[in-house]
């Protein structure tokens, strides 16, 4: 077997690294910043999350069209969604808003997700083609993807506290993003170029799949009780728990067992294939959230045994759905731009859904933020951080578990 340096795999899992910091921490990290730091309300933050959703309905399907349409200027077009997405990071965190701070925050944050979902579908894309390239290796690029996509999150979930030393942490995480995007677009200068030839599959005729729909489902439902927990964790911690100082240590260990859990999940799908694993995983889920129904205040270290176990279960999530997806798209789609598009634009749907109800709805519970609050609002939290997430991974393993899918 070629080695996975040979490869260029490390190169994968370094831009990973750097995607993955300027997704899921941005949902931890900016709503809360906001609301400290400029005193923005929950549910105005929640509403232009929200909206800029909206906007990916027709942006993320068009980056999917230009990313396959332009494939033999990919490299000028993922340099370009490099450069926006660091600049954005930046202003987003390192600038005092020069307008309101609310319009602030909706244009730094227009201009971080664009680059992130243009570099985001053509990573994707080009890993259908890498992975053919190294004969059928889905599952063996998604795991070091993967992994590298969840170091990248367990730097960024803590990176504010550890850069505490610096006066200016927020400042300082942004300029080392910056720095670490334009490293990670020096390593992939060469992996652009594809002497693939096939021809451009339109969205509606990968829509037209009935496989295709129903994985394009499956990772809305998936991905779901991501984005309620990571938009909650904070929250969840802090008045619930009643243990705040404690999010940075759960978030890293939460993330550094999604980390660890990734390359085992990988070999365990090479070995009994991404389905059987990815369900297991989904029950091992299940479990988890129920459990984690049961806490209140002070049970920060079994909290952190459901951090570890949950966190485990985002390794099988992130690693191994992508996986089956993309051999899919290798089958009716092989350049993928398309296919990525519409994959990154449910994956991003989910955090959109999730900020623009549940913020609100814990507004109109009672819930505030770093306040006393009463068991009727901490109650509402805990059903929604645990017990939603349990009935969406349900009809997610569900509906897996009845699709049909041709793993070789």
């Amino acid at each position: 077997m070629t080695s996975a340096r040979a490869l260029g795999l490390p190169r994968y899992a370094v831009f990973a690294a750097v995607l993955s910091a300027a997704g899921l921490p941005i949902y931890i990290h900016a709503p809360k910043f906001y609301v400290d730091n400029y005193g923005v309300s929950l549910g105005a933050l929640a509403t232009v999350l929200f909206l800029l959703r909206l906007i990916d309905v027709i942006q993320d399907p068009f980056f999917g069209w230009l990313s396959e349409a332009g494939r033999k200027y990919r490299p000028s077009l993922v340099a370009l969604g490099g450069i926006v997405m660091a600049i954005s990071m930046w202003g987003l965190f390192a600038v005092t808003p020069p307008i309101d701070a609310i319009w602030w925050f909706a244009l730094t944050l227009a201009g971080l997700f664009s680059g992130f979902s243009l570099l985001t579908i053509s990573f994707y894309a080009q890993g259908v083609l890498k992975a053919d390239m190294m004969g059928d290796g889905h599952v063996r690029l998604a795991t070091w993807r993967e992994t590298g996509a969840l170091i990248g999150v367990c730097v960024a979930s803590v990176a504010p506290v550890a850069l505490a030393f610096s006066g200016a942490p927020f400042v300082a995480y942004a300029g080392l993003f910056s720095a670490l995007t334009l490293m990670a677009l020096w390593l992939m200068r060469n992996e652009w170029r594809s002497e693939a030839t096939a021809p451009s599959t339109p969205m509606g005729d990968i829509l037209r799949d009935a496989t295709a729909r129903r994985l394009l489902l499956i990772a809305l439902l998936n991905a779901a009780p991501v984005a309620v927990t990571s938009t909650l964790f904070l929250f969840f911690v802090e008045s619930r728990l009643d243990a705040p100082g404690m999010e940075g240590p759960l978030l890293l260990l939460f993330f550094l067992a999604a980390a660890l859990s990734a390359p085992a999940w990988g070999r365990l799908a090479e070995r009994y294939g991404p389905k059987p694993m990815l369900l297991a995983g989904m029950m091992l889920a299940i479990a988890t959230f129920g459990f984690a129904l049961t806490l209140g205040t002070g049970d920060t270290a079994l909290f952190a045994v459901i951090c570890v176990a949950s966190g485990a279960t985002l390794g099988a999530d992130l690693t191994l759905l992508p996986a089956i997806f993309a051999r899919h798209m290798a089958k009716i789609a092989p350049n993928a731009g398309n296919g990525f598009g519409l994959w990154s634009f449910v994956s991003k749907f989910t955090l959109a859904i999730a900020a623009i109800t549940l913020l609100p709805i814990l507004e109109v519970n009672g819930f505030q933020a770093g306040m006393t609050n009463t068991p009727d609002a901490l109650m509402t939290l805990t059903l929604l951080y645990a017990g939603l997430p349990c009935i969406l991974k349900l009809f997610a393993l569900t509906l897996l578990s009845v699709t049909r899918l041709t793993e070789k």
